[in-house]
């Protein structure tokens, strides 16, 4: 049994890369609060309580915000929290992260777009199914705005900044299908399941969840199916099999395999799917599957390595806000 001297050696190494990769220059508050929780011992102390996949910083900031409001710093942060242990406890072991961020589907957009038309979507770890909707949105791709063809004429508009050689799309893909698999879906229309995501973004990150709740109002109009299920086993090659025939089948995901915290689990899964589909897109950190990125070096910054059936394609802002294209240009993944 490890020592609580090295538990908390590592949850304080994990809160630092927090601060350093994904906080750094997205949200002050955040890194802050992950500096402060590195270092104190009465939250490590509760931290190392929880089962290892309820201590990542997402989930515990998220959860004292939801019981006991933003805080201002992390004194506050620190007070707030350790007077509602028992109710942040309970409400991390009952949620999960489950970002579920629509602006993703900017990154997805040049790929979609150059294959085989029409498609059939499958998203692992869909969540509410935000990211199954990307031609009900709009894109600001820098040269104008990429209007959706469907829906109601209301829609976000999530503006990405591309490198030259990313393909911006001039129309929208036409996707025909579209399924979800998640641990535990959410309904867009449930007030409760809504406010939780919400709750996950990033205090000042004001245009994201503006962003998230015009997608929440189109995804609880449009009710994409989302089925429960592992990403190993029955339910992903069931949904597979109802794709329909005459579309082409794509499976893609963003910020879910980190959660698979077993490398030979994850190794299953990019093999399965890769039997099942003809378009794989992965858009995950490099340190998560370290064999998809191997000597193509890493731009730093928490960036995403994007990888379509394997091959690096561009280097993605894990929230959608920026892609780098990396491939051939004529590249068709």
């Amino acid at each position: 049994m490890a020592s609580t001297h090295s538990i908390h050696r590592n949850l304080s190494e994990r809160y630092v890369r927090f601060a350093d990769d994904e906080a750094r220059g997205r949200s002050a508050l955040y890194e802050a609060l992950a500096r402060g929780v590195a270092y104190e011992k009465q939250i490590l102390d509760f931290l190392s309580t929880l089962p290892l996949g309820k201590q990542q910083p997402n989930l515990l900031f998220a959860a004292v915000r939801s019981i006991a409001g933003t805080p201002d710093d992390f004194g506050d942060f620190r007070r707030r929290l350790l007077e509602n242990v028992p109710a942040v406890r309970a409400l991390i072991l009952s949620c999960s992260t489950q970002t579920n961020e629509p602006a993703r589907c900017a990154l997805l957009l040049p790929i979609l777009a150059r294959l085989p038309q029409p498609l059939a979507l499958i998203e692992v770890g869909a969540s509410a199914g935000l990211c199954l909707l990307p031609d009900f949105y709009g894109y600001d791709f820098g040269s104008g705005v990429l209007r959706p063809e469907v829906g109601d004429g209301t829609f976000p508009v999530f503006t990405c900044t591309v490198s030259p050689s990313t393909p911006i799309p001039s129309r929208m893909p036409r996707i025909v299908w579209r399924a979800g698999l998640d641990l535990n879906p959410l309904d867009a229309g449930d007030p409760e399941q809504s406010s939780w995501l919400e709750t996950l973004v990033w205090p000042e990150r004001t245009e994201r969840l503006a962003g998230l709740r015009d997608a929440l109002r189109i995804a609880a109009v449009q009710r994409p199916r989302i089925v429960e299920g592992n990403l190993i086993g029955g339910a992903l090659t069931s949904l597979c099999r109802q794709a329909p025939a005459d579309a082409t089948l794509v499976v893609f995901h963003t910020a879910v395999l980190a959660y698979v915290p077993n490398h030979a689990t994850r190794q299953a899964f990019a093999n399965e799917v890769t039997a099942l589909s003809p378009y794989w897109i992965c858009n995950e950190s490099p340190r998560v599957m370290p064999d998809l990125s191997a000597g193509i070096g890493d731009p730093g910054g928490g960036r995403f390595l994007m990888t379509v059936n394997r091959k690096p394609i561009a280097w993605t802002d894990p929230h959608g806000a920026a892609i780098t294209w990396i491939a051939a240009e004529n590249t068709v993944p």
